[in-house]
């Protein structure tokens, strides 16, 4: 379940791994594609109003990290039936380098026209740059958890969908800008769908 109890679209998951191991060649680590799905969603939300994944995140040591994602890139034995037999239809197990595979082309029906936007913008951006794990923590949703995670009072801190809409330090891909008034439109819009949730939990 996602921040507002929302289903977790294990698919548009699936066909995100997908995407960027086919971008990268056929196989990408784990690692680099956690970090590129991290930005297609966080241009998403920027842009759109909602994650192409669905999923909760969670500051950790190696950045923000989308939850259900990472067990669907590692073929996790947390994954429900359902999930891990479409996930193997499309991908491989990761290798001794944690590099997983594409073994079918990307399934762009479950992908919008914007999800397929965003996922491009993430790898036309980031596919090609290193160190994703630096950059990663450059951005305000890991930035308020830098100090209990460095500390290690905590392995891993929620990140509320909110944290996307703060822009990073200048110089840093703010993955879709936001005008002040657009980012207050967003994060109303996010308070209400959190209310809402509230309301009928």
């Amino acid at each position: 379940m996602s921040q507002f109890g929302f289903p977790f679209a294990y698919k548009k998951a699936t066909q995100a791994l997908n995407f960027f191991a086919q971008e990268a060649g056929g196989r990408l680590s784990k690692l680099r594609a956690l970090k590129l799905v991290f930005f297609a969603d966080r241009y998403h939300l920027r842009k759109y109003g909602r994650l192409v994944t669905n999923d909760e995140y969670w500051a950790m040591d190696y950045g923000p990290v989308a939850s259900n994602t990472k067990d669907l890139a590692e073929l996790s034995a947390f994954l429900g039936e359902q999930e891990k037999t479409y996930a193997n239809r499309f991908l491989e197990p990761a290798d001794e380098n944690h590099r997983y595979g594409s073994k079918a082309p990307v399934d762009e029906a479950v992908l919008s026209t914007s999800d397929l936007e965003a996922l491009g913008f993430a790898w036309k951006a980031f596919g090609r740059r290193g160190r994703l794990v630096d950059l990663t923590h450059e951005y305000p949703e890991w930035k308020r958890h830098e100090a209990a995670l460095k500390a290690k009072q905590v392995s891993r801190v929620r990140i509320r969908y909110e944290d996307f809409l703060e822009n990073p330090h200048p110089g840093v891909d703010p993955c879709h800008s936001l005008a002040r008034e657009q980012q207050e439109d967003r994060r109303a819009a996010l308070r209400e769908m959190e209310s809402f949730e509230v309301k009928w939990s």
